[in-house]
């Protein structure tokens, strides 16, 4: 193999697919790319055997199609340092030879061969989303998502289509995310638990707005694509909570507030909270918001917020200031919507039709 590329698109598409490569394995070839030259294009391919990502990378010449395995880390390194505009890249069997005007790197690669096989996208999507939609989904819902929980499925999102509807939900039991969307498409209800890393992994795959990701759902994987590359990724098993189950719907206390105003205001309530005092409790009613904190040895606060509209009658909830800021980082709107039925049950935080933030109380007593 013997391609000429632009440095500084190889770099990119490099540090793109370096998220799936794996670091420390008993297995070395899953710590190499895999480096695929055609007549006028090279692919990229990295897996760690339950994500994989493969990429063209532009502006390259292929002066001889062949294929290569070399250790992404040192790859990347020689290239990122490089103050070349193009970078030659030949081989020799499992070794490669990397040239610059005045460098020259030698590779001890592996043979292609012992590379995993890397799904391709083959046949007709399911669906299609555009990277913008599917961004905000994501967005809108992964930090919500559990951290080394024994129950496996909310260890991962959901994602769920039916005909031209996709709703993406993510909960860790104390906090659930819900955020609805359109796709193009149709045929029978999908639905499937992704793993985060799959889905952060997309999020840096898929950065141009306006491209179009086609989506393809099997049995035990999920295959994203665009003109350029795919992610696939093996599903996470299990059954993902009844999530419908535990939205409430009878919350008859509602308060609209500035975003903004609201965002700024716990933040300022949660600086006198510790580990053991890590609530922050938030009375509302006509006249308005009062938030208020206190932590042993440390002191307390009390923040006072206007609020736009209230109805209801008065009522005091208490939260994990992180798990409301949480979400009020990444609503799109100028307002949201609390609702609460007592100081003991979740309170729920809306932006309109397409998303909506369950979260339970905290006890401050």
């Amino acid at each position: 193999m013997k391609v000429i590329c632009d440095r500084g698109a190889l770099v990119e598409s490099l540090n793109l697919i370096g998220g799936v490569v794996v670091a420390r394995t008993p297995k070395p070839v899953l710590t190499c790319v895999k480096l695929a030259a055609s007549s006028d294009s090279v692919t990229l391919a990295a897996t760690d055997l339950e994500v994989s990502v493969t990429l063209s990378t532009p502006k390259v010449d292929v002066a001889e199609a062949g294929e290569a395995l070399i250790p992404a880390d040192k790859l990347t390194q020689i290239v990122r340092e490089s103050i070349d505009p193009t970078l030659t890249l030949t081989t020799e069997q499992d070794v490669a030879h990397i040239t610059g005007q005045d460098s020259k790197y030698k590779i001890y690669g592996h043979a292609p061969g012992d590379f995993p096989a890397v799904p391709g996208f083959e046949g007709e999507p399911d669906f299609e989303v555009t990277a913008a939609e599917l961004h905000r989904l994501i967005a809108m819902t992964i930090f919500a998502t559990a951290r080394e929980n024994s129950r496996y499925a909310i260890n991962g999102v959901l994602l769920e289509r039916d005909g031209k509807k996709l709703s993406v939900v993510a909960t860790d039991g104390h906090r659930l995310a819900l955020a609805k969307g359109a796709c193009t498409g149709g045929g029978e209800k999908q639905s499937a638990i992704v793993p985060t890393k799959a889905l952060n992994l997309l999020l840096r795959l898929f950065d141009d707005a306006e491209q179009t990701v086609r989506v393809k759902i099997d049995s035990n994987q999920i295959l994203f694509t665009t003109d350029g590359a795919v992610l696939a990724s093996n599903l996470v098993e299990g059954n993902f909570p009844p999530y419908a189950d535990v939205i409430p719907k009878d919350g008859d206390k509602k308060a609209m507030l500035a975003t903004d105003v609201f965002i700024s205001a716990v933040r300022r309530a949660a600086l006198l909270t510790n580990e053991e005092s890590k609530g922050v409790r938030l009375a509302f009613s006509p006249e308005g918001l009062v938030l208020s904190s206190r932590a042993p040895e440390m002191g307390e606060a009390e923040i006072k917020v206007d609020v736009a509209e209230y109805s209801g009658d008065p009522i005091e909830i208490g939260f994990n200031p992180a798990y409301v800021l949480d979400a009020l980082k990444v609503v799109d709107e100028n307002q949201v919507q609390f609702d609460f039925k007592a100081g003991n049950k979740p309170g729920v935080l809306r932006t309109g039709p397409n998303f909506l933030y369950v979260v339970m109380p905290v006890n401050l007593q």
